[in-house]
């Protein structure tokens, strides 16, 4: 599958594209924020750096783009590029997997919300992670 852009113009459309405040985690954020949680951002003294950490009660949220990581993968990949989109989702899901692992081997408690999850079910989603992030850990 030939790209319809000129290697000039997907360079700009990808520039575009962000790896922190997307979207969906900004709305995210800002719902949590009203409802009085207090986190940290993309923490970085956590393996994968976590979209939403909770340090001391060792919580960890990952708000995924369903495309970068992979969401329906195994799916999907027959409609990608072969070349370089597989290898790179691939990588990516890889890693995912390892940092989770590693952070629930440090003893945090770990969600993973998808894009998706955000936009098309909002009210749901963010239910379900105020209760992870509030639930108390030592019950």
């Amino acid at each position: 599958m030939a790209d319809c852009f000129t290697k000039e113009k997907r360079s700009e459309v990808m520039s575009k594209i962000r790896s922190k405040n997307t979207k969906a985690e900004v709305l995210v954020f800002r719902e949590l924020r009203r409802r009085g949680i207090y986190f940290q951002k993309h923490y970085n003294k956590a393996p994968g750096k976590p979209d939403i950490a909770l340090p001391r009660k060792k919580k960890a949220v990952f708000i995924d783009g369903d495309f970068w990581h992979g969401y329906q993968f195994s799916k999907k990949k027959h409609r990608l590029p072969k070349k370089y989109w597989l290898k790179k989702i691939e990588s990516n899901i890889i890693r995912d997997k390892q940092n989770r692992a590693k952070l629930r081997k440090e003893g945090w408690k770990v969600m993973r919300v998808w894009e998706h999850e955000v936009f098309k079910k909002f009210d749901k989603t963010i239910n379900k992670t105020t209760k992870f992030l509030v639930k108390d850990c030592d019950k």
